[in-house]
């Protein structure tokens, strides 16, 4: 195998592969990027076994072949080559070296068969339609927060991608929830969604998705089986398994009932939720919220640290109320807001909460209140 490839393009494609390698595993090929060149391409392939990146550069290919080389070290050479530099790869397939030149640099790193390399096995989707990556960065981006961490509940550490109903007709729905709060995103259905089967998308492999969705123009093509997901644009692939399990009814415990209605500027609410928590205990971070005629005080008392109080001119009418939450998981959810107005609707101190973004009822928060 021999060939030449602009830095940048080399530095792209081995910096997304390498991210989904385990840095800690027992097996060493898994410490290794697959590379294949072929006529005017190479592909870089990169797996933990439950996730598959494969990505794709443009370069001069004198002499096919492949090999695999450890993905750390080989990110690391290519990370410090200088800017706009041509590197040029050989590999003879004997002496189980790869040598890597660029101007005067030159590195030869040990290599591994490309046989040992355990490729994704491929499967018939049940699914497959395209949706433009800001439609799929809002679905993950605004769910993944609530990503449950908790391992012994596996089926929650993960965002639930599948088909619902809503009013406005059939939807393409993101839920996650950890049972302490819980986000549920709605984008309209693409062409080909219909018959999705429900997946639970891991925590792992929305993390590096994310990746893929930074081009605004770029086109997201989607494969969905019982088994497995993958996400595909002209010169990245991204294959994970799903989690093999079954998400909890979540419209259970979203509140349909909830008449007492906060409004409140977004960012000033997240502000000073931030300001007043500075003194609460780390372990329970509890934010009390005193509701009365358009006003809104927060406050926290921490025996240890001390009080804090601030007070949001806010539009609310009904009657008062007093309610605490984790600091943290309002943060979170306030965050999420786009518009400027985050409305919240209560029912008493001890039932969940909603929260959504004005009048859009395609992006819903619950979060559940805490003893303060």
């Amino acid at each position: 195998m021999k060939f030449s490839i602009e830095r940048g393009a080399l530095l792209r494609a081995v910096a997304r592969a390498q991210s989904v390698v385990e840095r800690r595993n027992t097996i060493p090929i898994l410490a290794n990027v697959l590379i294949e060149a072929d006529g005017d391409e190479v592909m870089f392939r990169a797996t933990d076994l439950d996730i598959e990146v494969l990505d794709r550069a443009p370069a001069k290919v004198e002499r096919a072949g492949a090999t695999t080389v450890n993905a750390v070290t080989f990110h690391e050479i290519v990370r410090k080559l200088a800017d706009g530099a041509l590197v040029n790869l050989t590999d003879d397939g004997a002496s189980g070296r790869l040598t890597v030149e660029a101007g005067r640099s030159n590195f030869a790193l040990a290599t591994l068969p490309r046989q040992d390399f355990p490729v994704m096995a491929t499967s018939e989707y049940a699914s497959n339609f395209s949706a433009p990556a800001p439609v799929l960065r809002r679905l993950f981006d605004k769910s993944k927060f609530a990503i449950s961490t908790e391992e012994t509940r596996y089926y929650l550490n993960g965002v639930y991608m599948h088909v619902a109903e809503a009013e406005s007709g059939r939807v393409l729905r993101c839920v996650a929830t950890d049972g302490h709060r819980l986000a549920r995103i709605d984008a309209g259905l693409p062409d080909g969604a219909e018959d999705m089967p429900g997946v639970i998308v891991p925590r792992k492999a929305v993390g590096e998705l994310r990746k893929l969705l930074d081009d605004d123009d770029a086109k997201i093509a989607v494969s969905v089986s019982e088994t497995k997901v993958r996400f595909a644009t002209p010169e990245i692939t991204l294959t994970s398994k799903v989690i093999d399990g079954t998400f909890p009814d979540y419209t259970r415990v979203i509140p349909v009932n909830n008449t007492r209605k906060l409004e409140v500027d977004a960012s000033d609410f997240a502000r000073a939720v931030d300001r007043v928590a500075t003194v609460s205990s780390e372990r329970s971070r509890a934010v009390k919220m005193q509701l009365d005629e358009d006003r809104l005080i927060l406050s926290v008392n921490a025996p240890d640290a001390g009080n804090a109080e601030e007070e949001l001119v806010v539009a609310y009418s009904d009657e008062k109320l007093e309610i605490g939450f984790n600091a943290k998981y309002l943060l979170e959810i306030a965050s999420q807001v786009d518009r400027e107005n985050a409305v919240f609707l209560f029912n008493s101190s001890a039932d969940p909460t909603l929260m959504r973004e004005g009048t859009d009822t395609s992006a819903v928060y619950v979060v559940m209140p805490m003893r303060v």
